[in-house]
């Protein structure tokens, strides 16, 4: 199947944050692709992936980077795609990648989940998807619906643990 995600690292050194957007992207069936492309030290391949990528059948563009976080903003202002910008923890805490990242001049958006947001990165691309297909909505129902099987299970675990109700 040709990928609707495209997921994106200034480096590889991002690939265990970026696993967690692939793991969800794989759990609920979504094709998607994974490249390392740096605005600084690849420019030229990233302005070629960025103006190629609706061309070749991507959706919705997953770009992470830390520091100064260029490559989520240079990939937006190349493409018509939606961007999620996912800032990493490299420095500063990953507070400096995230300021870059959400600090976009106007007409050139980034959607922008929480530093080392790697599931929510996938989760939201998801979301766009599912806004145009009935089955990739379906699979992220269903994906919801366990996560709250999951929360509802595990309450009733710990109320059973708990032989006290908060007594004063």
């Amino acid at each position: 199947m040709k990928p609707l995600v495209s997921i994106i690292m200034g480096s590889t050194s991002d690939l265990p944050i970026l696993r967690k957007s692939a793991d969800i992207l794989e759990q609920l069936e979504i094709p998607f692709e994974m490249h390392a492309l740096s605005a600084h030290r690849t420019p030229h391949e990233v302005e070629k992936f960025a103006t190629e990528a609706a061309g070749r059948g991507i959706k919705v563009i997953i770009a992470a980077a830390g520091m100064a976080a260029a490559l989520p903003g240079v990939i937006a202002a190349l493409t018509p795609l939606p961007v999620i910008g996912l800032p990493i923890a490299s420095t500063l805490s990953g507070v400096d990648a995230l300021c870059s990242i959400v600090q976009m001049p106007p007409q050139i958006p980034v959607a922008t989940v929480g530093i080392n947001g790697g599931a929510n990165a996938a989760v939201l691309a998801v979301r766009i998807l599912a806004l145009g297909d009935s089955e990739i909505a379906a699979r992220y129902a269903e994906f919801c619906s366990k996560l709250s099987q999951k929360v509802v299970k595990a309450d009733a675990e710990l109320g059973a643990l708990s032989d006290w109700k908060f007594k004063v």
